[in-house]
């Protein structure tokens, strides 16, 4: 990474009292040429020892190419410039590759946010923690030991002497995001760059992470926190600045920019989270020219409403473990989803919420108990029967990206798509009738052309997408592609598995308010699957709390979130954050 030269003359600051720990002035950064395509363009901030400031934006607006520039991890083609860039009162403007790697860990940590990618998979995670005391300071073996499952123990991973010898595919989610903040403050440095830390984790092990980086600040620590979220950062941070393409549009101490921000980027942000937003309400603003989405089905031959379409009765599932044992995944679960409606199944990690969307879908056999579809027996179903059923059913998941053919354009994946629907192409509601006549369209290349723009239509997508490769979209663009995918076949029932837990609150935004629009328009039953209960309780309009397998409440939104009875839906309730 080529640094910009300081000005003539320039000296680090004479000791003196420390305002900042980290003292930002200028900081521009792009890639390829230098001064050519910044992607952050003049940043300016600081942070004091104790203090926590949230750096927030959408993706790309270059929050974390800031948070790698600022300790030398912009990558080889990063060009960099700034007027001061000083770590707890010394420059690191200029620092060769050697000088960084014997700063990092020390004077600052990182925290990034996949901690499942960030740690080694084939390496107990002691060792990992124990590399930065090994290679900065003069501790023998045995105290180096000592000192990891103290580290261990003040992230709340207590147990050392078991966890230093396990790898991270063995530990949850939670536990690695602790693990790596174990490694980040092993040599307890004086400031921590946080990326994206509890983005995707459940909304109680979330909480956790928010209380021990809120126990680091309190010892002192300099934390620049990374996220979208304004209601996570809210809980912590100090200050908050707001980034939009590459540069701060508006920064203020966290109360007073929540209560009245600004910046249309930062109001916009506001309004984009669900938590309290009541159903049907708009997270986004409406588009400008709203193209109507026409409901292929007639509504004539759509049954009455607040009919029951899928249900599940007792549905068991089981999984034996490396050691023998059995792990019941689904244990007896029963519920309804009405014609129209949405149903939120919400729970944490392991509860076994994607175990269950998968016997619905019929990806997985339950060993008791039945799903039925339309009325009809679909679990148990004979595999011919349940093709007659399949296209009443359409899903939605949570990895776009990963569910779709790399090599694959996005006018490949629903040309694909709608030619899978037609083989498909069932008697309504799997009887002895005539083949449904709206899917008959399209039995030509013209057809299947037509039915895929309509489908790009239908998730506000424009055509010029059609020779992209969903690796090139965005976030938000690929999961639109996902639903366009799964309304092919003009399904009646939607599986929604955490549809948007991987997504910007503003893009979150935009394709909840999407569902809820196709909903409306086509009458579609939704089942959404979601740990974030700010996004349950907006989508829906009956939920299930899901706890080891099991539903331990269930009922309308307004009475399990306004009245909960279980103390498990209790404390998840309490670990949502909020704006102040």
């Amino acid at each position: 990474m080529s640094q910009g030269t300081h000005p003539v003359g320039h000296r680090s600051a004479a000791p003196g009292p420390l305002v900042s720990m980290l003292r930002v002035r200028d900081l521009t950064v792009g890639f390829g040429q230098p001064g050519e395509n910044p992607v952050v363009s003049g940043l300016s901030f600081d942070i004091a020892p104790g203090e926590c400031l949230a750096l927030v934006g959408e993706s790309g607006s270059g929050k974390s190419v800031t948070a790698r520039s600022l300790i030398g991890l912009a990558g080889d083609t990063a060009w960099l410039e700034a007027t001061e860039l000083a770590i707890n009162g010394n420059d690191v403007l200029g620092l060769t590759e050697g000088e960084w790697r014997r700063r990092r860990g020390r004077d600052v940590g990182l925290v990034l946010q996949d901690a499942l990618v960030s740690l080694d998979p084939l390496r107990p995670i002691g060792r990992e923690i124990a590399d930065s005391l090994r290679l900065h300071t003069t501790l023998d073996r045995a105290a180096r030991r000592e000192r990891v499952q103290d580290v261990l123990k003040r992230v709340g991973l207590p147990d050392g002497r078991t966890r230093v010898r396990q790898r991270s595919g063995e530990l949850s989610g939670g536990q690695r995001q602790r693990a790596l903040i174990a490694a980040a403050i092993a040599l307890d440095p004086p400031l921590l760059l946080v990326d994206e830390p509890t983005t995707a984790l459940d909304v109680t092990v979330q909480a956790q992470i928010l209380e021990l980086l809120e126990s680091l600040k309190a010892r002192g620590t300099a934390i620049l926190l990374i996220s979208h979220d304004l209601a996570v950062v809210g809980r912590i941070a100090d200050r908050i600045a707001v980034m939009s393409a590459g540069r701060i549009v508006e920064q203020g101490r966290t109360a007073r920019l929540l209560a009245a921000p600004r910046q249309e980027q930062t109001r916009r942000m506001i309004a984009a989270i669900p938590v309290d937003k009541p159903r049907g309400t708009r997270l986004t603003a409406p588009p400008a020219e709203a193209s109507p989405v026409v409901p292929v089905v007639a509504l004539a031959a759509m049954p009455a409403p607040g009919e029951v379409v899928l249900e599940t009765i007792g549905l068991v599932k089981n999984f034996r473990q490396p050691d023998g044992t059995v792990m019941s995944a689904v244990d007896g679960i029963s519920f309804q989803l009405a014609r129209g409606t949405t149903l939120g199944l919400v729970g944490e990690s392991g509860s076994g919420k994607t175990t269950t969307a998968r016997l619905l879908l019929a990806l997985s056999r339950p060993d008791a108990g039945e799903v039925r579809v339309l009325g009809r027996p679909f679990s148990a179903a004979s595999e011919r029967e349940r093709r007659r059923l399949r296209p009443e059913l359409g899903a939605i998941y949570q990895d776009a990206l990963s569910s779709f053919d790399p090599r694959l354009t996005v006018g490949a994946v629903l040309r694909d798509a709608v030619r899978g629907a037609r083989r498909q192409a069932r008697p309504w509601f799997a009887g002895d009738g005539p083949e449904r006549p709206d899917l008959q369209v399209g039995r030509t290349a013209s057809g299947d052309r037509a039915r895929v723009l309509e489908l790009l239509d239908q998730v506000s997508l424009p055509s010029a997408l059609l020779s992209r490769r969903p690796l090139s979209l965005s976030g938000g663009q690929r999961q639109r592609v996902g639903i366009a995918r799964a309304l092919a076949s003009d399904p009646q029932i939607l599986v929604c598995d955490e549809p948007v837990s991987a997504l910007d609150v503003t893009v979150q935004a935009q394709v909840l308010d999407l569902l809820d629009e196709l909903q409306r328009e086509r009458g579609l039953s939704l089942l959404v699957i979601s740990h974030d209960l700010g996004v349950i309780q907006h989508v829906s309009d009956r939920v299930a709390v899901m706890l080891a397998g099991r539903i331990v409440e269930t009922g309308p939104t307004e009475q399990v979130f306004g009245a909960p009875v279980h103390p498990y839906t209790r404390s998840l309730l309490a670990a949502v954050p909020r704006l102040a």
